[in-house]
């Protein structure tokens, strides 16, 4: 989302896109840059005639670094972009500098442009983005094929699994019916546990745990934590737990002939929050 509204700002404000630098979260610990995770030439191949974007800074502005705005205020950085502010903002707001200085660095930036009265040619930019310019690198389509092929023609009881997982056995698979999946990212770890000040049972204990941690990762201020877990849960803003999704999903119709990959980073409580999945699925 945020590279789509990136490229959609530089077309707006008719300026070169510099590929962005991605900062580390404190929850994932990825230090991945973005040349890592996605094909950065298709990517500027395929918005050639949309808008132009480089690698790096050209040495004019090599000064625009991470460091230079981490020392001072400066008057090429544009610290307080709105949330979903809207393209007239950022024509009256950030040309003026790109004009002034012939750069201008945005941060933070992310849910920074608005999804509704935009330009349709800048929708249409959003989509292009998305859903052709933006593709993952090699490997990492190597190995997403690999596990929906695992997914769909998963090995028999008595088969074990190679080490080598980009193995594909075509010949026996052919032969096989493929399989239809649920892929579920719980999105129940433990930052956002904190994050929604919402009991989970865990007592006293689990509530200083997720207080401590809150006050860690974010300096104790969480909107939330000024509602009551009755009042949070009526509003709706509890994340469902592990057993509430396998209730949900059962609900649905699916049955335990149901074959659930978690997509998901640590969950919060482990083994314990997942046996009920694993009871269900």
């Amino acid at each position: 989302m945020g590279i789509c509204d990136a490229v959609a700002v530089a077309k707006i404000l008719n300026a070169t896109l510099v590929i962005p630098y991605l900062e580390v979260n404190p929850v994932w610990q990825d230090s991945s840059s973005f040349m890592d995770i996605y094909d950065v030439d298709r990517l500027i191949n395929v918005l050639k005639d949309d808008v132009s974007i480089v690698k790096e800074l050209p040495d004019e502005f090599s000064w625009s670094t991470r460091e230079y705005y981490a020392t001072a205020i400066r008057a090429t950085r544009i610290k307080r972009a709105p949330v979903h502010a809207s393209a007239n903002w950022y024509l009256e707001n950030v040309l003026p500098v790109l004009q002034s200085y012939g750069i201008a660095a945005i941060s933070p930036f992310s849910h920074r442009l608005s999804f509704d009265n935009l330009p349709s040619e800048i929708q249409q930019l959003r989509c292009k983005v998305n859903f052709k310019a933006l593709v993952f690198v090699p490997h990492i389509r190597a190995l997403g094929d690999a596990i929906v092929h695992r997914l769909r023609y998963p090995p028999g009881e008595t088969e074990a699994l190679s080490s080598d997982y980009l193995r594909v056995t075509t010949d026996q698979n052919d032969k096989q019916r493929p399989q239809k999946f649920v892929v579920l990212h719980l999105r129940f770890d433990k930052d956002m546990a904190a994050h929604s000040a919402c009991d989970f049972g865990g007592g006293k204990a689990e509530k200083l745990a997720l207080a401590k941690y809150r006050q860690t990762i974010w300096g104790g201020r969480v909107l939330n934590s000024q509602f009551t877990d009755e009042e949070l849960r009526s509003q709706g803003r509890c994340p469902l737990t592990p057993e509430e999704i396998g209730l949900l999903l059962a609900a649905l119709g699916f049955d335990n002939s149901t074959r659930l990959y978690l997509a998901s980073h640590k969950v919060y409580g482990g083994e314990a929050r997942i046996s009920t999945l694993r009871e269900l699925f």
